[in-house]
């Protein structure tokens, strides 16, 4: 098997992971290619895998739902060696313009789907919950009282949707704060910066002011960030703590969102580890926006190895979200999206 994993911090940020059947001879497609698909019949809704499936499949966007399409692609391919996959990162944007071209297979997309895209074709089904999480530098001056005092929900409107706060003393009422925010945010088509958007009083990535500065793709913006002492920004789960330790990415910490707006980080509100913001969105203290369900998106309701590779992940899948980051769908909401693809 062969991975060629993306350069985090490259200027074009396009990940590509070929996962190849070993003796398997028929190369993996890139994007500009039809994909492959398979006219054998779906396995069972139980999640069990009753014969052997064959054929490519290309899946390509959104940078929060990389990780674990990676990982559910391995497994797979260990039931099934005769099957091959292309996986590509590129913001939630591409994944669905992708989908509906027909360029890929699926489309992965970390946000709603819009009513305008289910009219042009777009079937899609929720497997994952994650979030976005609003980031600051390590190194700025206000860290302690970042951490202490947390942001409320109308200051992160002021910040990043209405442009009043342009100062750090503005976000804490202290006016000899007089340091400038620096405020960034995707300028690719992405999925966290709409949900980011929506909690914070706007409906879509738009509504983020124009006067913030735009970062090509979700590694980029982490690491902007992290190297401006004035700096804040957002990212999902799997982009600020370390996949291998569940610590805080070098270089940034979580700003507080001070959800009661008591003045103070409650240790519910705060989260130093990967484990514990995985909890607060599992147990739903973390609110939503921008906590969010993270979607699979075909052209028409999919058949074949498409839809085996879709109930797969929704089955026996769900048992390797936890260790990679994500949030499991409950009961309910895994038999929800199972029915959709009968």
């Amino acid at each position: 098997m062969k991975k060629n994993l993306y350069t985090p911090f490259g200027p074009l940020l396009i990940a590509t992971i070929a996962l190849t059947a070993c003796g398997g001879t028929t190369p993996a497609p890139t994007a500009s290619q039809p994909p492959s698909t398979s006219s054998q019949p779906p396995a069972s809704t139980s999640g069990t895998q009753t014969q052997p499936l064959s054929g490519t499949l290309s899946i390509s966007a959104a940078f929060a739902l990389y990780p674990m399409m990676t990982v559910w692609a391995d497994k797979f391919q260990k039931l099934h060696p005769d099957t091959q996959f292309d996986i590509q990162a590129g913001g939630a944007g591409k994944g669905m313009t992708d989908a509906l071209a027909g360029a890929v297979d699926i489309g992965m997309v970390s946000r709603e789907i819009r009513p305008v895209e289910t009219a042009n074709g777009a079937f899609w089904v929720s497997v994952a919950r994650d979030a976005v999480f609003p980031i600051v530098s390590a190194q700025n001056p206000s860290a302690a009282m970042i951490t202490a005092k947390g942001i409320t929900p109308d200051a992160f409107k002021k910040i990043f949707i209405t442009g009043e706060y342009k100062t750090w003393g503005q976000v804490f009422g202290n006016p000899a704060l007089t340091a400038a925010i620096h405020l960034y945010t995707r300028s690719d088509s992405a999925g966290a910066a709409d949900i980011w958007a929506q909690f914070c009083g706007g409906k879509a990535q738009a509504d983020i002011i124009t006067g913030a500065i735009g970062i090509n793709g979700e590694p980029a913006l982490v690491d902007t960030v992290s190297k401006d002492p004035l700096g804040i920004g957002f990212s999902n789960l799997n982009s600020v703590f370390d996949p291998s330790s569940g610590s805080l990415v070098a270089g940034i910490i979580v700003a507080p969102i001070d959800i009661n707006a008591n003045g103070i980080a409650d240790p519910d509100e705060y989260y130093k580890t990967r484990a514990d913001a995985i909890k607060a969105v599992s147990d739903g203290k973390y609110p939503s926006p921008p906590s969010r369900f993270e979607n699979l998106v075909t052209k028409g309701k999919p058949s074949g190895l498409v839809q085996a590779y879709l109930i797969w992940i929704l089955t026996d899948g769900q048992q390797f979200l936890n260790q990679a980051g994500f949030v499991p769908l409950t009961p309910d909401q895994q038999a929800q999206s199972l029915a959709k693809l009968k």
